[in-house]
């Protein structure tokens, strides 16, 4: 079976200029816009150090002081990659020129009220904005929703994620600290990957949770997103799995009237090395279900990067009328995963609660 799953490449590239030098910058961005042939013409970073460092490793030609001087450096049809922390993020794209064509690092924001600064500010310019929600583009993806598109697995009426990992946060010193981290910075690739594919959900029921033993603000998420009484969406992520490989799990899984797809995020095992991706899908034909392994080319990182920069530059340059990601789309992202913060804080429905009629079955 024929499956399309790589991102349309832009057919006129466009000057990225990057502003922030991070460990994503290095692992993803840059590897993937190398990978796609796409120029980057200058990059700042607050280090200038930092920014030096990545331009020498990939040929950057120009390496700026600040980000205002980016700007006035930069060709007129330049398209700007932000990768700074999101308190960041308005002071930031106040400073380019209207009109300009620019993808932000995800989250929109570190809370909902930083979401709706960012998409006011985006709106106002009149910038041609996109989020860097980029597991939508992940080969594995590509390869479900056009599976999916094609009718193949019937009605769609099971979602499931399931994280079951040791995830080393040390990497990342700057996001470890924050007060919401789990959904915040890693279930919303999952919330945002599943209104991908199945749309908003009427309401959204979670609970994020402490280690015990751990200083993190959550490392564990249920979270249920409500899209009636037959389609399931369900994401479960558990960070703290460190007893070995074996029975660590990292998987998307769509479940269909017709058939299934699973599809492994060797990513997030054994991270930031990863292990293979696995794709795999049954179609019921004939009595004995058979399941079936398409091998696909690339990853999460740093494939999917190309696809979210690729949007961008065929939004910009009028080749689509359609911008994937963009701040009016993953504005509501942002308030699926407020709604779920509220969800975790206010709690379920007590059970002592429904004793009260019945004193001797008290809950002890």
């Amino acid at each position: 079976m024929k499956i399309s799953y790589k991102p349309k490449l832009p057919k006129t590239s466009l000057p990225i200029v990057i502003i922030g030098a991070g460990g994503i910058v290095k692992d993803a961005h840059l590897p993937a816009y190398k990978k796609a042939g796409f120029d980057v013409h200058g990059i700042t970073n607050r280090t200038r150090e930092r920014a030096e460092k990545l331009a020498s490793a990939y040929t950057i030609p120009n390496v700026y002081d600040t980000v205002t001087e980016a700007v006035e450096k930069a060709p007129k049809n330049a398209v700007y990659d932000i990768t700074i922390m999101p308190e960041k993020f308005v002071e930031t794209l106040e400073q380019l020129p209207d009109g300009a064509g620019v993808l932000i690092q995800k989250p929109m924001g570190d809370y909902y009220w930083q979401s709706k600064e960012i998409l006011e500010v985006c709106r106002r310019k009149k910038l041609n904005a996109a989020i860097n929600c980029q597991l939508r583009f992940a080969p594995y993806v590509g390869a479900a929703r056009d599976i999916i598109n094609k009718g193949l697995i019937g009605e769609v009426y099971d979602m499931e994620v399931r994280v079951t990992v040791e995830t080393p946060w040390e990497l990342f010193p700057h996001v470890m600290v924050h007060p919401r981290l789990e959904i915040q910075y890693h279930s919303i690739h999952y919330v945002d990957l599943i209104r991908s594919f199945l749309g908003n959900p009427k309401s959204v029921l979670a609970k994020t949770l402490k280690h015990p033993a751990k200083e993190l603000s959550s490392s564990r998420t249920t979270l249920l997103m409500d899209y009636g009484d037959t389609l399931h969406a369900v994401i479960n992520t558990n960070h703290d799995h460190s007893f070995g490989p074996d029975e660590q799990e990292s998987f998307i899984k769509w479940e269909g009237t017709k058939g299934v797809i699973k599809a492994k995020m060797g990513l997030l095992m054994d991270y930031p090395d990863g292990v293979p991706d696995h794709f795999r899908y049954c179609i019921q034909e004939g009595d004995k279900p058979q399941w079936k392994t398409i091998e696909l080319e690339g990853s999460w990182f740093p494939d999917a990067f190309v696809g979210t920069m690729s949007s961008l530059m065929r939004y910009q340059t009028g080749e689509t009328k359609i911008l994937e990601t963009s701040v009016e789309d993953v504005i509501k992202t942002m308030a699926v995963v407020e709604a779920a913060y509220k969800s975790s804080d206010k709690g379920g429905v007590s059970v002592a609660d429904q004793l009260d009629d019945y004193p001797k079955l008290k809950l002890k």
